[in-house]
């Protein structure tokens, strides 16, 4: 199980977002994320088979038909439907078919703490993005920070996660599955106009 506090900036004015996002998974093919945040809260469930979403202060849901792992069902939410899995980036990082030509400069900046906790930080640039990334020194090397940088706006706006884990939850099947509450409203997931059409 993984928490992460989540935090954006956008300037002009500077304007704060702030959330928290809760996930289980069970690779490769369970997930679990519970998102509150300033504007909304949302539930993203997917089994194996079938991928739903809960939009909990409205009581709307919507659930399609899903590939079988949760790296494609990033990709075919993102590119069917304009959705993103919450910190998809867990996901994708070393996967088959993943790479790291995009990066241009990359710097080991050295230890720092996060929450008590003694990591290695890691700087990355690539185009349009600055980002560093703290990793959990010892037997657990886990992501415990995460600072991403825009460079496509002067403002600079940044996304700030910062990462607890939890390596032995207690969940079973159930937890993966949707059970509508009193009163939800079931809608359809509306497609990305802009979807490629392979893969629909």
């Amino acid at each position: 199980m993984l928490r992460a506090h989540l935090k954006a900036e956008i300037d002009g004015q500077k304007i704060q977002f702030a959330g928290v996002a809760n996930l289980v998974t069970q690779m490769p093919d369970r997930l679990r994320a519970e998102v509150v945040n300033d504007r909304h809260e949302r539930l993203y469930l997917y089994d194996g088979k079938t991928f739903t979403l809960w939009a909990r202060r409205v009581n709307y849901y919507a659930s399609v038909p899903a590939p079988p792992t949760i790296a494609q069902l990033a990709d075919r939410l993102e590119d069917k439907y304009g959705i993103q899995v919450p910190l998809v980036d867990l996901f994708r990082w070393g996967a088959a078919g993943r790479s790291a030509t995009g990066i241009t400069a990359a710097m080991d900046v050295g230890p720092g703490q996060v929450g008590g906790t003694t990591c290695e930080q890691y700087a990355f640039r690539q185009d349009g993005l600055d980002w560093q990334i703290w990793i959990q020194q010892g037997a657990y090397p886990l992501p415990r920070k995460l600072v991403l940088t825009s460079l496509t706006d002067e403002a600079r706006p940044q996304f700030t996660a910062v990462y607890t884990w939890n390596l032995a939850p207690s969940v079973n099947d159930a937890a993966f599955t949707f059970d509508p509450p009193s009163g939800a409203v079931r809608i359809v997931l509306a497609e990305n106009p802009l979807a490629p059409a392979v893969g629909k």
